[in-house]
């Protein structure tokens, strides 16, 4: 409850979906690519950014439309390319994200048989993000005018070792957590890290729940990481809460 006059609880940043997309697009190691129906499996990516493989270009306008949608048509093969964010530490429930780009092709698809940067046109429809706070739709415009975190590529290593190495720090890091995490918490990992902050999952025997814990500062280049995770070490060993969790 509320008392009256006090300030409303600020909801922790977090990146835009179209963020999201770009981020899941520059850290994806793998795609599937569904062409007329037809599905190959892309694994060669290792990290690199598919939007740098592809041109994407506006859909031209389909009468009766608001706004083009990558429906069938009589023209250029429709594309579909499928991506599968996994965390990369052994929470429960591991996908922490589907994104889907729907368009058609303008030139041939340039997979791995093709010249050393070679290039896809692609007309662009849509791309859609699942989550699970649920589904949204990104347009062309938007999606250009996001960029990746900047830990996009990092994260996955970070995580790890914060998990492997310094377990004790993801205990330390729940004095931060509010409401206090209870007795009913079975076990605490690291589940995401973005510009914005680090996102804990606190696993029960009936489920879970996810907690963001804002850095003091939105990064804007990896080596700052350190620093805002070190403020937010720092700020948990002020907490006069002890607990006891495993991690």
């Amino acid at each position: 409850m509320r008392l009256p006059g006090a300030p409303a609880a600020t909801p922790p940043a977090r990146p835009t979906e179209a963020e999201r997309v770009r981020s899941v697009l520059a850290a994806a190691h793998s795609m599937t690519v569904v062409i007329d129906g037809v599905r190959h499996e892309v694994r060669d990516l290792d990290g690199g950014d598919v939007l740098g493989r592809l041109h994407l270009h506006p859909a031209a306008p389909r009468a009766g439309q608001p706004a083009p949608l990558p429906l069938p048509h009589d023209g250029p093969p429709a594309i579909r390319l499928e991506f599968t964010d996994i965390a990369p530490t052994p929470v429960r429930d591991r996908v922490r994200a589907r994104v889907t780009v729907l368009g058609h092709l303008l030139t041939p698809w340039a997979d791995g048989s093709s010249a050393p940067g070679t290039t896809t046109c692609v007309e662009y429809g849509r791309a859609v993000l699942e989550t699970a706070r649920g589904t949204s739709y990104i347009g062309l415009e938007e999606l250009d005018g996001a960029w990746p975190d900047p830990l996009a590529t990092y994260e996955a290593g970070m995580l790890t070792h914060l998990l492997d190495e310094h377990p004790e720090l993801v205990t330390l890091l729940l004095r931060l957590v509010r409401p206090l995490p209870s007795a009913a918490v079975l076990r605490a990992l690291p589940l995401a890290l973005d510009r914005y902050g680090i996102t804990l999952r606190l696993e029960e025997r009936a489920g879970h729940r996810d907690v963001r814990l804002p850095f003091p500062s939105v990064l804007d280049d990896v080596d700052q990481a350190g620093t805002q995770i070190q403020a937010l070490l720092s700020a948990a060993r002020r907490r006069s809460h002890r607990n006891s969790l495993p991690a």
